[in-house]
This record gives C-alpha cells, structure tokens and sequence, in this order.
C-alpha cells in the first residue's frame, strides 16, 4: 500500500533567522532544515555560547550578540523562527519588522488570553505567521491523512490518542515554573492533530492531575473526551508518569473508520530521547471481514521531519498567500481555545452524585 509521507515544500527555500537556540532547537529544528536544504542565515541566544556551539555544529555563519543584532542581520525574505517560551513571544514579535514571515513555537503563548495578543499583533503587523504544530508534519500522520482522504478506511468514526510513557520532565526545568504544563505543552499537540481531522468539536471534558513524584510540575497526566455528537468518538488519555519498563507502555494515534483501522505508533515518546521506532499499521475490510493489519514503512519521524512541515508552510505562504500555513495564527488560536475549554473542564469538576438514599 503506497503512501505519502513528506510534507508540500516551497519552490525556493528562504533563509532562516533562529531565535532561540535550546534544546529542541538542536535536537529537532536544525536537523530538519538541514535535512530539508533550508538555510539557516544567524542565530541568538540570551546563552552567546550556546548559540556559538550550534552554530558551529550546524555551520550557521552568523551569531548575534543581541535580539536587535539578529533582526539586523535577516535579509529581507527571511522567516524569522522563535524557539521561545511562551512567556516571552509577545515582546519578541512586537520587535520583527511589518510584512515578514515567522514560525512561533508552540503553545500560542501561555493562555487563551496570550494567544489573543498575538494574533492581533500578527494580524497588525500584517506578519505571516504560523505556530509550530509539528505533529501535524509527522510522516505517519501525513501518511494516514492522505489514506483516510483516500477513502482507505471510509468514514471515520473513532479517533483516539493514548500515551502511557515515562517522561523525563527534568530535561525541562523551566517547565516547573508553569501554572499549566501536561495539556499546554504536550497533549495540546493531540488536539490540534484531532481538529486537524475532524474539526472542532462542540464541547470538551477534561480532567488533568499531578503526579504523586513529581509534584514540583502543575499537572503530568490527563483524560480528554471531545464532543462530536452521538457517532463520532474522540479521545486523548495521557500517563507520563508509566515508571514500570517499556513492556506496558503505549504511544499510538489511531483512526476507525467504516471500511477499515489505521494505527500509528508515536515511537518517539517511548524511552524519550531515544525512542522506539515508530510504525503505521492499516487494517482493512474485505466483504464484510477484516484483513489482516498491514505494516506501512515509514520514512522518517515525528523530530526532526515534522519541523519540515511547519517551517515549510510558511515559506509556502509567502510565495503564495492564497495557500495558507495550516497552523497558520488563526487556525492555532482554535486550538488554544480547545486547550483553555479543557482546563476550564478541569477546574470545574465532575458530576456531582449522590449516594444516599432519597
């Protein structure tokens, strides 16, 4: 069974100006454009040496002292990449010059009210900007996007996310500075690929707790139904404190549909930053009847190839604005609504019951 795997790319590659320079920056975007042929023209970082020490890895010819000196240094078709905390998106976008394009790291800021800010700042500034939803550019999600609009698996009727894994938080220490972390940072990826295929739902519940060993974070593990009516099921369910071996934990996207399955395992998440790697599997109905699960080859993975993706679709919108980034300001702020919905569920509770006898 054929596939596609690989993301629209633009017809000319633009120079990149990296703001940022972390740990996702080496371990996902870097890799991705130079495995995609997009050069990176300067970086910056509060940390000079570190941005010196991937520049050296990567051959970035220019290191900025300062953000000013960084903004200096675009040539005018740049896209500017803010590999940023939430926190710090808005002073940053406030300095990139009217008309230029930018890919902003994921969440859209800290909260809904955040995300608002910035899409009007965007919107004023007339910036074409994209946040990087990455998962979307994953090779299996593009993979299964492209069968189920294929009609492999007919109409889809259930689609669910479960990630059962040990997540070493620690490689993240800003993190426990959040008032939000497992809905805002991590499964908020879940709901914006879940939106991507089914829309937006007309409701959510959401519960999201903290974990007994690791209590310095705000919250490690949630369980999100979304509402799409009496047919179709979606649902996210996340445990990133699974501490018991790799033997029982579970990393999977996975669409049904009524003419057949599509699974995919998110190797990455398992034995983080190692991984596993990662799998497609289709199972189709022949008369009536289930077909054995096919294994799909997959080409590449969720880090670094969905980085591809998301900077290429703003390099896309700039060649031609009739082809909007998929996760372009406006559709990203839909999704920071479902996030600030599922915390909203969160706080509010459960049903009450009552136990006793009238």
């Amino acid at each position: 069974m054929k596939t596609i795997q690989t993301p629209p790319m633009p017809a000319v590659a633009r120079p990149i100006v990296l703001i940022g320079a972390g740990g996702i920056v080496k371990d996902a975007h870097l890799p991705a454009y130079r495995k995609a042929g997009f050069p990176t023209e300067a970086i910056f970082d509060l940390d000079r040496e570190k941005a010196a020490a991937l520049a050296a890895e990567f051959g970035i010819p220019k290191v900025a002292a300062t953000l000013d000196e960084a903004i200096a240094l675009a040539p005018a078709n740049a896209v500017f990449d803010l590999a940023l905390p939430p926190g710090v998106i808005i002073a940053t976008l406030e300095k990139i010059p009217a008309g230029r394009g930018v890919l902003i790291q994921k969440p859209m800021g800290e909260d809904l009210e955040q995300a608002a800010v910035i899409h009007a700042l965007c919107r004023r500034k007339q910036l074409t900007a994209a946040v990087n939803f990455q998962l979307r550019y994953a090779p299996y999600v593009i993979a299964a996007r492209h069968l189920i609009k294929d009609g492999a698996i007919g109409e889809v009727h259930d689609m669910e996310v479960r990630v059962t894994v040990d997540t070493p938080w620690h490689l993240w220490p800003y993190f426990e500075t959040l008032h939000r972390v497992e809905m805002a940072v991590h499964s908020i990826h879940y709901l914006d690929v879940v939106r991507s295929f089914l829309g937006n739902p007309r409701g959510i519940y959401a519960k999201s707790v903290k974990h007994p060993l690791t209590q310095k974070l705000a919250s490690t593990r949630s369980s999100i139904i979304l509402d799409y009516g009496d047919t179709l099921r979606a649902n996210i369910q996340t445990n990133h404190g699974h501490a018991y071996g790799l033997e029982h934990q579970e990393s999977y996207i996975k669409w049904e549909g009524t003419k057949g399955a599509i699974k995919a395992r998110m190797g990455l998440l398992m034995d983080y930053p190692k991984g596993l790697p990662d799998q497609l599997q289709v199972c189709i109905f022949e008369d009536g009847r289930p077909t054995p699960w096919i294994d799909i080859p997959i080409v590449g993975s969720w880090f670094p190839d969905g980085f591809i993706g998301t900077m290429a679709s703003v390099m896309i919108a700039l060649e031609d604005p009739s082809r909007p980034a998929p996760t372009s300001v406006e559709d990203a702020f839909q999704t920071m609504a479902l996030v600030e919905a599922a915390y909203e569920s969160s706080a509010f509770g459960a049903t009450p019951i009552s136990f006793t006898r009238p």
